[in-house]
């Protein structure tokens, strides 16, 4: 058994630029697509959180588990690092709001396989064999070094952070399951995948 617990974090705090609306509100499984993540991260983890935008606090009820961006970096490094200033000790399994084709046997494999000694345990495609930040458990000594990566000023961006750590690669069956619906025809296109199912 893994000794240190995990808290699931749903990243719902994007402006969703490129989409032209918010990714979490899309319904791709009867319910808002951060929802669904959080019910998925919910049956896993030991705890759950939403991280959102100040000015969302509204969209939420007040029972659900939130933490608010601190809003000290750009990016969703912003997110991940507030979450972790709130739980220092904890790891977190962290997904994109914008992942339809996540589901649990996926995450139950990223947990199985985590190794607690690396930075992150992270999902990977077979296509591009680099880790994806933000389809990944993020260990409490990865996020610190993040902290000195962001000081640095070289780059905000989570991805190039953990290229240059010893992250732990975990390639799942499919790699549509990592397919990030960030813009109207990724979102077509995931729609008629899950349709076709």
């Amino acid at each position: 058994m893994n000794e240190r617990l995990v808290y699931g974090l749903v990243l719902a705090g994007g402006k969703s630029t490129r989409m032209g609306r918010d990714k979490g509100a899309i319904v791709y499984h009867d319910t808002p697509q951060r929802d669904h993540l959080y019910s998925l991260l919910n049956a896993l983890c030991h705890k759950t959180y939403y991280s959102i935008r100040e000015d969302q606090l509204n969209e939420f009820k007040d029972d659900d588990q939130l933490i608010v961006d601190d809003n000290e970096y750009r990016g969703p490094l912003n997110g991940i690092l507030s979450a972790h200033k709130k739980h220092p000790d904890v790891a977190w399994m962290v997904m994109a709001c914008d992942l339809p084709f996540m589901n649990i046997p996926m995450l139950t494999m990223l947990l199985e396989e985590r190794d607690e000694k690396c930075a992150a345990t992270a999902f990977s495609t077979r296509e591009s064999g680099l880790p994806e930040p933000l389809a990944a458990i993020w260990e409490p000594e990865g996020l610190k070094g993040a902290y000195g990566y962001l000081a640095n000023g070289a780059s905000s961006c989570p991805r190039k952070y953990l290229i240059n750590s010893d992250v732990k690669l975990v390639i799942p069956e499919q790699d549509q399951v990592l397919l990030n619906a960030n813009s109207e025809e990724d979102y077509k296109e995931a729609l008629s995948k899950l349709v076709s199912k």
